[in-house]
């Protein structure tokens, strides 16, 4: 005789294994993979920086990766050779064999014959420079079939871009000291201290943009005692500027009129201005120029996206200024890089995160499609153009990085 069915309860029901609480299975993380890192000395635009400095590489050997670093890559940022060795990084005067690693780091955009040197599949994080590169260092990347990032855009957590923001806060600075050392009669200038002393006024600075770059140089010429004027057209940038300074500011929108009588008497102007897309607007005429002091100081911190200045035009860090209508410019792109060392360990301290988590990740597609901020870099996927504002500038084919990685292919 069959034994009879107990009747459960709804509550009895409920109570059994199936909604009970379960043990906690952690997934097991399997074994990074080990790359090799290629760490190649800079030969263009008098770079002077170095993309991994000596204490990121103890992290990188570390986790089981090798570097290879070609001889003299970091002097310039005052490492030696002997510094990475003592890293365990191996040192090479083979250039090729370090174009051929897994990862290659870059401080400036490779060189159309550089490109030749890389292998394919590789995985190129490095500066994108727009006035610089063209149709055809595009379409070589491509044929290459390379992952190239452009460290630029590589975001954080928050949304900000870690690189601009670091380069933006040297730019400022850097900006500023230039500015106070271009005014001694020595450098050409008007023979003025920037701060002034007890009886005599400080000099007067002129900020164009309230952004990073702005805010760091407002800091600066606040700390050596200038007179500071501040212009930008976002309302919401000069709040912020005011709030992180923490004192009132004497700051106004772009107005051309009250710019130009603010510029009559300038010692210093800075030109800060950003575009997010294409050149940065021009805010300041010849004009305005020709009537400034005889001996003041332009700083134009926007050249390498054209200059916010009519009268600006592309320095070098060998040769930074030039004289026109009586006053001096210094239009130098990579500003950064004169102080090669600070500069060179700052963008280490971003980018070797980032290394490790190419390392832990053995599907670079999966990488891509789990991180958000370092999708946001990539340009080239495997041969194809995943930024679309550079497919329309060459009227190149683009492909949507989001469907590749979707669709698995």
């Amino acid at each position: 005789m069959s034994t009879p069915i107990k009747p459960t309860s709804f509550s009895t029901f409920f109570s059994k294994g199936q909604y009970e609480t379960q043990v906690e299975m952690l997934e097991v993380a399997g074994k990074s993979q080990k790359l090799t890192i290629g760490i190649p000395k800079e030969t263009t635009l008098q770079e002077n920086r170095v993309a991994v400095v000596p204490n990121s590489i103890r992290i990188l050997i570390g986790y089981g990766h090798n570097v290879l670093v070609e001889s003299g890559a970091g002097e310039n940022s005052s490492f030696t050779d002997k510094d990475y060795t003592e890293a365990e990084a191996e040192i090479t005067k083979d250039r090729k064999k370090v174009f051929q690693s897994h990862i290659l780091i870059k401080t400036q955009p490779p060189t159309l014959e550089e490109i030749d040197l890389m292998q394919v599949g590789q995985v190129l994080i490095s500066p994108l420079p727009l006035p610089i590169i063209s149709k055809q260092y595009i379409e070589k990347l491509q044929a290459k079939k390379v992952y190239a990032l452009a460290m630029e855009y590589i975001q954080a957590e928050d949304g900000t871009y870690p690189i601009v923001r670091m380069m933006s806060e040297i730019a400022g600075m850097v900006a500023m000291l230039t500015g106070a050392d271009l005014l001694t009669k020595a450098r050409g200038g008007r023979g003025v201290l920037l701060g002034g002393i007890s009886g005599v006024p400080p000099a007067k600075v002129v900020i164009l943009g309230a952004g990073v770059v702005g805010e760091h140089a407002t800091r600066t010429a606040l700390g050596l005692g200038a007179s500071v004027r501040i212009f930008d057209n976002d309302v919401y940038k000069i709040m912020r500027l005011q709030n992180q300074i923490g004192r009132p500011l004497h700051t106004s929108a772009l107005n051309p009129v009250y710019l130009g009588y603010q510029l009559l008497s300038a010692d210093v102007v800075i030109g800060a201005i950003h575009s997010r897309h294409g050149r940065s607007p021009v805010i300041v005429t010849e004009e305005m120029v020709s009537n400034m002091k005889e001996g003041a100081v332009i700083i134009d911190v926007s050249i390498d996206q054209g200059g916010c200045f009519e009268t600006s035009e592309v320095t070098t860090l060998k040769n930074p200024t030039f004289t026109k209508h009586g006053v001096i410019h210094y239009c130098v792109p990579n500003m950064a890089s004169n102080v090669a060392r600070t500069a060179s360990i700052s963008i280490s301290n971003i980018l070797t995160p980032i290394i490790l988590q190419f390392s832990k990740s053995k599907d670079t597609s999966k990488l891509f499609y789990e991180n958000r901020g370092i999708r946001n870099g990539v340009y080239i996927y495997q041969g194809k153009l995943t930024n679309e504002y550079l497919a329309k500038r060459y009227s190149l084919k683009y492909t949507n990085l989001d469907l590749i990685l979707t669709s698995g292919l």
